[in-house]
């Protein structure tokens, strides 16, 4: 009875995850009809922070990019946080500075490699404007973002806006395919919580916050994930804009895919549940129910699979119905290590072996997190620049 139970516990957290979060979002969407409103007159002074770390290859890009985008600019600056850059970073914003003194550019450097986080802690300090935007090296605004972002800001208490990421090498690369359409899947969620009350996590790509609201954490973790909790558990509202878009490549190869996913983890055995308050429906309300299934339920994947697994191979003997749910699993990760050894072209088997490399991520990071291997820095993509 207790293996039957931690079966069905294990398979409902997987499904609950994947498919029946989605679908009980899609339900409440077409129940409540909610959207977010925009102020389009609102026009706060704005700064665009960049964390770069040795993006000598696209730091000129994107500083062409921020100074084109749509925004007044007597209430617009643009602030390079370097996080220790090795490379020619430092010389090509220090040299743009010096060919563009009609824009308010600065540039901090920060005495230690510590990464993104502490180099965003470090030069928010020297922010002074309403809003902060926070972005990456790689990432490309749309001329109308800063703004789309600043017009949701529509009420005190929304102190965090993410845009949204649209990544731009889904169609000709199968790795890139695969991450887009669970990023589309991923989306879909985010708009439907931000229109019912508050999204629980954000996108490093392209975000805002109040200024006055900004926290510094800790190097390991990443606003992301920690600002919407903190805000949500401050009874303020994290919101998505999705026409406030940004562009990059995503991950060209599974290797630096995989890297990434493990890096995204590092702190996941704390974001399973960051704080008991979580639990409080009757003051959360609709929060609790979507850090349950968006987040906790995600983060346990890892653990649950494997119990599923070692649950069904003791139930085996026990009735046909075992046999036939172990010859599944059996057969999905069969099918996912095939098509991870072939690089197999086929749509279905690609999106099976992504998922199970997310979840050995998963795995990765829990193990790097017990034996003190996570750390706040990391190697970029070399494929997504």
């Amino acid at each position: 009875m207790i293996s039957e139970t931690a079966w069905w516990v294990s398979v409902f957290t997987i499904s609950e995850a994947m498919i029946g979060y989605p679908i009980s979002l899609i339900a409440l969407n077409k129940i409540m009809h909610k959207t977010n409103n925009k102020n389009i007159d609102y026009e706060p002074t704005v700064t665009l922070m960049i964390v770069a770390h040795n993006e000598e290859k696209v730091i000129k890009e994107k500083l062409d990019n921020a100074i084109s985008l749509n925004y007044p600019k007597e209430k617009y600056s643009i602030l390079v946080a370097s996080d220790f850059s090795t490379d020619s970073t430092n010389t090509i914003v220090e040299r743009y500075i010096e060919d563009h003194p009609n824009y308010n550019i600065r540039l901090h450097k920060s005495a230690k490699h510590m990464g993104k986080t502490n180099a965003q802690n470090e030069a928010q300090k020297y922010v002074k404007s309403e809003i902060l935007v926070m972005t990456d090296a790689n990432s490309i605004f749309e001329k109308d973002a800063i703004k789309e972002l600043v017009s949701s800001f529509s009420a005190d208490n929304i102190a965090y806006v993410s845009g949204q990421l649209i990544y731009l090498n889904t169609k000709n690369n199968k790795t890139a395919k695969s991450e887009g359409f669970y990023w589309k899947l991923d989306l879909l969620c985010r708009e439907i919580e931000s229109n019912i009350q508050t999204i629980t996590a954000g996108n490093g790509a392209i975000y805002a916050c109040r200024n006055k609201s900004y926290l510094d954490i800790k190097p390991i973790e990443c606003h992301d994930s920690k600002f919407p909790l903190i805000f949500a558990l401050q009874g303020n509202r994290a919101i998505y804009n999705k026409k406030a878009i940004a562009y990059e490549k995503a991950g060209e190869v599974d290797s630096d895919e995989f890297k990434r996913k493990t890096r995204m983890n590092r702190e996941i055995l704390k974001n399973i549940l960051p704080s008991l308050q979580i639990l409080n429906i009757k003051k959360y309300r609709w929060f609790s129910y979507f850090y349950f299934g968006h987040r906790t339920c995600r983060y346990l994947l890892w653990i649950m699979h494997l119990l599923a697994f070692i649950f069904n191979i003791k139930l085996f003997k026990k009735s046909k119905f075992w046999k036939f749910t172990m010859v599944l699993q059996t057969a999905f990760y069969g099918t996912a290590l095939w098509g991870w050894k072939k690089k197999n072209p086929n749509r279905v088997v690609k999106i099976i072996t992504y998922y199970c490399m997310t979840v050995l991520a998963q795995w990765i990071a829990v193990y790097k997190i017990i034996t003190g291997q996570s750390k706040p820095v990391w190697e970029k993509a070399e494929s997504t620049r």
